[in-house]
């Protein structure tokens, strides 16, 4: 746990791991793991931390990616087929000019439709006879599917909604299979959770196995995909493990990979700012240096709203929000962009807020650092790391370089 006056220390803006929360969170996916049966990855689009991946990399079985560059981040930060990790790979669609340095990190390749397997297979192929060449497992091939079944709200995150283009429908599969036959398939994946509990698992199965659990037989392997919400407090973990369990069983031990990303980064962290200036206009505007456009843009997509406390720079009193206008001191938090919906939303606190004092905007790791940008060439937080003993660590500072050469 950190200390107020520490907080003074650390740049502003600034993502900050609070490494024995991590550990907590590997701590309980390991146990699933040992439970189960199943291998658990970190889907890197969700957490990618990578500067404090030591423990990550001994207790979970791999990473999944989303194309060529979490390929490669996994490949070199949590380990290859060398090292026995697994790295699965999925994409709506793949690029031909960067399949063959995709297969050089994957052990698995998904795919979204029959004809993008088709075009690929030669690749496939010809890795696999270097890879046998050399002594090692070849990469096996995946295809998503689409169970028509899905909880997730709101629909910019339903993979499952009518006219999505993730995952292969039941027809389509069919179709599928009568032309191509699943000769060469070694599983399939589905992905249809978001922050969910293993309820929500259990209500999704069978619209699974009604499309395509006739499939399965002689397959290797079945991704559940993540959204799995495992460590929160809340999350029933006995019916995950019993649910994995329950299908190995009924389909002659198959495999099974869960890949989760916030359940990794769950509370691991936060991003701290400071108060820039407080104007008014109705209400007190206290402008910070924390973009909602730039530095959290979940706040603006999902839409989002961040647990806050604040740290006053004159006595170090450490204070949550109270909720929108519950509080003695209400204020409108603002970022330093000119973005007119640059807002983060609506905070009361007991005291006032004062230019110079530090916000903490909670639970800031996962997805939010992968999403951030450099609108209006606003500089990207400084990576910061608190350890078990309380002391904090600068891992990375951002500067004009960085937003110059993306665009």
């Amino acid at each position: 746990m950190y200390q107020s006056h520490l907080l003074f220390q650390i740049d502003s803006p600034a993502y900050v791991l609070e490494e024995e929360k991590l550990d907590e969170n590997l701590a309980i996916l390991n146990s699933i793991q040992e439970q189960s049966g199943a291998k658990i990855l970190l889907a890197l689009k969700g957490y990618a931390f990578w500067r404090r991946f030591e423990n990550l990399r001994k207790i979970l079985s791999g990473s999944t990616a989303s194309g060529l560059y979490e390929a490669r981040l996994g490949y070199e930060e949590i380990g290859s087929r060398k090292e026995g990790k697994e790295i699965c790979v999925f994409a709506p669609a793949y690029k031909d000019s960067q399949i063959d340095e995709i297969l050089e990190y994957a052990t698995h390749i998904i795919f979204n439709s029959f004809a993008q397997w088709q075009m690929f297979l030669p690749h496939i192929t010809r890795k696999n006879k270097l890879l046998q060449n050399q002594n090692l497992a070849p990469i096996q091939v995946g295809l998503r599917v689409n169970p028509l079944y899905s909880e997730v709200e709101p629909p910019i995150y339903n993979p499952c909604i009518p006219g999505s283009r993730l995952g292969i429908t039941p027809e389509a599969f069919k179709e599928g299979v009568k032309k191509y036959g699943l000769e060469g398939i070694d599983g399939l994946h589905f992905h249809t959770h978001c922050e969910q509990d293993s309820t929500a698992l259990e209500r999704t199965l069978p619209h699974f196995e009604k499309h395509f659990g006739s499939y399965l037989q002689g397959k290797k392997w079945v991704n559940f995909g993540g959204g799995h919400h495992i460590t929160r407090k809340d999350y029933h973990r006995e019916l995950l493990v019993k649910l994995i369990k329950d299908f190995k069983k009924h389909h002659n031990d198959i495999g099974i990979f869960l890949e989760p990303g916030e359940a990794v980064g769950w509370q691991v962290g936060f991003l701290i700012g400071e108060v820039l200036d407080i104007v008014h206009n109705q209400i007190p505007i206290a402008i910070i240096d924390v973009s909602a456009s730039a530095h959290m843009p979940d706040c603006l997509e999902m839409p989002y709203r961040p647990m806050v406390k604040k740290i006053s720079r004159q006595t170090l009193n450490i204070e949550s929000d109270l909720g929108e206008n519950k509080g003695a001191y209400t204020y409108r938090l603002g970022g330093p962009t000119c973005l007119a919906g640059d807002v983060i939303g609506d905070y009361s606190f007991q005291t006032p807020l004062n230019v110079g004092d530090r916000l903490i905007f909670e639970d800031m790791l996962h997805y939010t650092i992968v999403k951030n940008n450099t609108f209006n060439g606003v500089p990207l937080p400084s990576l910061w790391s608190i350890d078990s003993q309380g002391e904090a660590h600068l891992l990375q500072r951002f500067c004009y370089d960085d937003y110059k050469r993306r665009n």
